[in-house]
């Protein structure tokens, strides 16, 4: 029996901040005119459910900060070991989850901080995180489907500084400057966005993102829509 649509899972929730439910629903129409059947969860219990996850060609997650049971992770695990693709950008991936590091290892990136402005620029608000920095495309970004086409560019929003192995394969890095005011000596250099091979699934990762108008950001946004086709199954 062949199936004539596609299945993509979108997981969303945690920290509101993120507009999980907005920023999702930036990319489901892009999804259904992709082929694929769309189907919304507001929490990781589905990955528990075997049956289902058995069939899911995508997952696009959107899931900051809260938790995971063990046995929804070994289901989210299970399924991209066995084909399924996992996508996500910002938080709604790299920052998912803290209570399980093998979730950490799983995804080969998590977010870590996103040094911001002087504290006497700081009133309390997001935009406290807000930075102008530049996402760098690598050697390897050029020929890459996700990439392709796609020169470095420039954004003012949080800027992650992500903590990573070397099982990533990095397309673009992002390298946080030294401030007068910052206790670090060097730059730091992180991956922006990078793909990952677990067993038969394919990871997608990009960490701008932060809210909708980020992802609207031409550049961002079809870096993401890429990357959620190319995870797929």
């Amino acid at each position: 029996m062949t199936r004539e649509n596609k299945t993509a899972l979108v997981v969303r929730g945690g920290w509101d901040g993120h507009q999980p439910v907005e920023a999702t629903e930036l990319f489901i129409p892009f999804l259904k005119d992709n082929g694929y059947d769309v189907r919304v969860e507001e929490s990781p219990k589905i990955y528990a459910d075997s049956e289902y996850m058995a069939g899911v060609d995508l997952i696009v997650q959107c899931m900051t900060m809260t938790t995971i049971e063990k046995h929804e992770f070994e289901g989210l695990r299970a399924a991209v070991e066995n084909g399924t693709g996992l996508a996500g950008w910002h938080g709604g991936v790299a920052d998912s989850y803290r209570n399980n590091s093998d979730y950490l290892h799983l995804i080969g990136g998590q977010f870590a901080c996103h040094p911001g402005k002087h504290a006497d620029q700081r009133i309390g608000e997001q935009s406290d995180n807000y930075v102008p920095y530049t996402v760098n495309m690598l050697p390897a970004a050029a020929d890459h489907p996700i990439t392709q086409g796609i020169s470095d560019f420039d954004l003012v929003t949080e800027q992650y500084w992500v903590l990573s192995d070397d099982y990533i394969d990095v397309l673009a890095t992002t390298t946080q400057k030294v401030r007068e005011w910052d206790p670090w000596n060097r730059e730091v250099t992180s991956p922006a966005i990078w793909t990952r091979q677990w067993g038969e699934g394919r990871i997608f990762v990009c960490t701008p993102g932060h809210r909708v108008e980020i992802l609207q950001d031409s550049n961002v946004r079809t870096i993401i829509e890429r990357g959620m086709l190319w995870a797929s199954r």
